[in-house]
Formats: structure tokens, sequence, C-alpha cells
């Protein structure tokens, strides 16, 4: 069973945030597969649904972005999914806007969320999809940046990094991460 996680911050204030892209993937997805997120007696939101026959949740997390892992680690046993069969989506300043990676284990990179996730699951052994935001900022200002909403010339570059993304999703639930990383790397 597949849980795809999408990182961001909860409330109105964070949507369309460079730290929210995680949420604007899984809610492309959802769309995608015609469902709809609700509670689901853990940190997060769930919505749940299938592609060819497999079993999907998609997973938002409720805690804020730096306590990503509790929703992780919650959502994995609600589900009774398997960390290797969980795609974490998230924000990368270490990219540039636009571009996606796709890589089946790594470092946190100096993301909060991710490192909370690490640190939760004590391993550092799970798929990841990391979308490019830039990092245009001034030294002591990268909070302000990701939480802002992105500029009229990055629109149009993560609005098609989300449609690649949805395609690697894809590819990953048909034939998991290698083959996603080689398709759309």
């Amino acid at each position: 069973m597949a849980l795809i996680v999408g990182l961001g911050n909860i409330g109105a204030e964070y949507n369309g945030t460079r730290h929210n892209v995680g949420f604007e993937l899984v809610d492309k997805m959802a769309r995608e597969l015609s469902v709809e997120f609700s509670t689901a007696g853990g940190p997060f939101l769930i919505a749940e649904g299938s592609f060819k026959g497999r079993p999907v949740h998609l997973i938002k997390p409720t805690t804020l972005m730096n306590r990503s892992g509790r929703a992780v680690s919650s959502a994995l046993a609600i589900t009774g999914s398997s960390l290797s069969d969980c795609l974490v989506c998230y924000d990368d300043i270490n990219l540039p806007p636009g571009k996606i990676r796709l890589r089946p284990s790594g470092s946190a990179g100096g993301h909060n969320g991710i490192q909370d996730i690490i640190d939760r699951m004590q391993t550092r052994i799970f798929p990841r999809l990391r979308i490019g935001v830039g990092n245009d900022f001034s030294r002591g200002r990268q909070a302000d940046y990701v939480l802002s909403p992105f500029s009229k010339e990055q629109r149009p570059l993560i609005d098609e990094a989300l449609d690649d993304s949805l395609e690697a999703l894809f590819t990953f639930l048909r034939a998991g991460i290698e083959q996603a990383m080689n398709d759309h790397n």
C-alpha cells in the first residue's frame, strides 16, 4: 500500500508559499484520483484512492512542518504502509525553482521537516521527491523566504514542476523509485 506524503503547514496563511509545495502536489494528485482529504484519527489529513488497482493514501500532516515525523510515523501505523512504500514530497532551497529530484534516501539537506522524519523513524532510508524553490534570500532570511509566496517569474516554473512531479508519483506507484528516478530526474 503506497503512502504519498506532501509536507507543508496547515492554515490559510501558508497557502501558496514555497514551504507548502508538497501540499500543492498531493492536492493535485487528489484531484487527479478524484478523492478528498478528511481527518483520520492522527495528526494528518488523508485521502484514500487507488491507481491502477493499487491502494494509495495521500497524507498532509497537520503538525507544523518541523514536526512532520510525528505525522508520518502515525500515518504509517494507521495505514499499515511500510516506509519503503512511502514517498515524501517537499520544497528544497538547494534546487533551482521548478527543478525536481527523486532519491531513495539521503540527508535532510537542512530541511527541518525531513530531519524530524529522520529523527522519528531513525533512518535516512525512505524515498523522497524534492521540488526546487530556489534560494534567493539574504543571509538569515531563509524562514521568511520559504514562508512567502512564489514570485510571478517562479510560479510558472513551479506549476510545470508540479505537473512533472505528478507524473513522477504515478511512475513511483507503477514501477518504484528507481524507475521514477530514471524517468524524471
